[in-house]
């Protein structure tokens, strides 16, 4: 065709690109709405897991009622959380960083793995200094009398008040 101007690749009628639109154009705020579909996908794993033990009643629980109801609050809560992100204008998700993740998860690995031999009071310092140093704004001292603290806490409600079978202090303290 006589004096139609040539068509680009991607353009719709003479050079005008195509309107980029994002994938999902209903959510005003993603990383609440992400946040509440997380909590929502939490919710279903821990009541399929509560699913294989027996519920039992309000007034004698079994092994599945604490799951299952944390699912069913889990999914509440992230449906609320999901609605207020498609109706409330909100931040976006921001870049993922894996080497904080990785940090405070190899920092909870290490901690399961060593708890039994150098017992509940220094391992929880350990934890506590270990995860902290995930943050670009880690100072060590703070972090070590947030240890002593956490792990005073730790010691106090899980060995002594609910008697949690953890040996406080390394063996050879205590001889």
């Amino acid at each position: 065709m006589k004096g139609c101007p040539p068509r680009v690749r991607g353009t719709v009628g003479p050079q005008r690109p195509f309107q980029q639109r994002p994938l999902v154009q209903f959510i005003k705020g993603p990383k609440d709405f992400w946040a509440g579909v997380l909590f929502v996908a939490l919710g279903i794993f821990a009541i399929t897991v509560g699913n294989n033990y027996t519920l039992g009643t309000a007034a004698r629980m079994g092994p599945g009622y604490f799951p299952r109801i944390l699912g069913i609050l889990l999914i509440l809560l992230g449906a609320i959380i999901a609605l207020q992100g498609v109706r409330v204008p909100g931040e976006a998700v921001p870049k993922w960083h894996w080497r904080p993740t990785l940090v405070v998860l190899g920092s909870v690995v290490i901690f399961g793995l060593i708890v039994d031999k150098i017992g509940m009071a220094l391992g929880t310092v350990l934890l506590i200094v270990g995860s902290s140093a995930a943050s670009h704004e880690f100072r060590p001292k703070e972090a070590i009398v947030a240890g002593i603290l956490l792990s005073s806490l730790a010691v106090g409600v899980f060995v002594i008040a609910l008697g949690v079978q953890l040996p406080i202090w390394p063996a050879f303290f205590s001889r």
